[in-house]
């Protein structure tokens, strides 16, 4: 099932057929709050109620003109401007494919960096999304010249590539912010971990890997996006062993997914932050999120009933 579901989140034809049925527009909803950026503002505000900070990403990727890309780092600087006033606790996060990384590299750089410090002027993080192993290295360097001049600046790294732990031992230098996550896309056995019991001994070896650096005086913004508590219960008791407190990391999740553990962890004081998505390319990021769990089928299937 999970890779049926990510060969159909790679096909061009469906990505083109399947947004246009309404039943699959209605499932979706399950995940974001709406298309535009407006449902995503209200959204953030919401949580900001409860005591959960938010992360803006607009869906999308791999553009195929400069001026698709200059567009996009145009809303984010809007987007910004947007949480600012406000008054939202709202970060944002970005794909360097839809800000032209395919196209010119350099132009996708100053965009980021123009992102940064804007971000930066309001006290606000902006993080670079990782995407299929393809990107992997070129994601890891781009950030490589990014961080040392744009230190509010963050990194998604996958705990399912092999390559990952030497990935963070390599950032550990500019003291690095560090998303990690299981990791969404189809990837062969050579360069990924394939079984949940080895993506997830590889969740918690990462975890407590910058848990440790952090005893050791690495100041590391540590953030675990995943909605798996257990692993996230592993890892808070790791971290109380090393006598750090409870804002030593933080939680991201996305939206629609585990509120009430999201609820109940802000509750107890850990930080948390809901990734809002919005943004009418959503069928390929959709498969990949049924594709993490059973239940998300299940709930898409009885989308199709009166």
């Amino acid at each position: 099932m999970r890779r049926l579901l990510l060969w159909m989140a790679g096909n061009r034809w469906l990505r083109r057929r399947i947004p246009q049925f309404g039943f699959a527009r209605k499932a979706v909803l399950r995940f974001m709050p709406g298309e535009d950026a407006d449902s995503a503002l209200r959204a953030a505000a919401q949580f900001k109620l409860q005591g959960i900070s938010s992360a803006l990403t607009r869906l999308g990727e791999n553009v195929t003109r400069v001026e698709e890309a200059d567009e996009v780092a145009a809303h984010y600087l809007e987007l910004l401007e947007r949480i600012a006033a406000k008054g939202l606790d709202a970060e944002i996060s970005v794909k360097l494919t839809q800000l032209g990384l395919d196209l010119d590299s350099e132009r996708t750089l100053a965009h980021v960096r123009r992102l940064a410090e804007r971000a930066a002027a309001v006290r606000r993080t902006v993080w670079i999304d990782m995407e299929g192993s393809a990107y992997t290295e070129s994601t890891i360097a781009f950030y490589e010249r990014l961080r040392p001049t744009c230190a509010n600046t963050g990194l998604c790294l996958q705990a399912y590539l092999r390559r990952t732990a030497a990935d963070v031992e390599r950032l550990m230098p500019l003291d690095p912010a560090i998303r990690v996550v299981k990791g969404a896309y189809a990837e062969p056995p050579a360069i990924a971990f394939q079984t949940r019991q080895e993506v997830d001994r590889s969740y918690v070896a990462l975890s407590k890997a910058m848990l440790d650096a952090v005893c050791d005086g690495r100041r590391i913004r540590i953030a675990l996006g995943t909605h798996d508590v257990r692993l996230i219960e592993e890892i808070a008791g790791y971290a109380a062993q090393l006598k750090l407190p409870q804002t030593s990391f933080e939680v991201q999740m996305l939206y629609g997914i585990r509120v009430d553990e999201q609820r109940r962890l802000a509750r107890e004081g850990y930080p948390v932050r809901d990734l809002i998505c919005y943004g009418a390319a959503w069928y390929p990021w959709y498969m990949r999120r049924l594709a993490e769990r059973p239940a998300n089928v299940i709930f898409a299937l009885r989308q199709l009933l009166p």
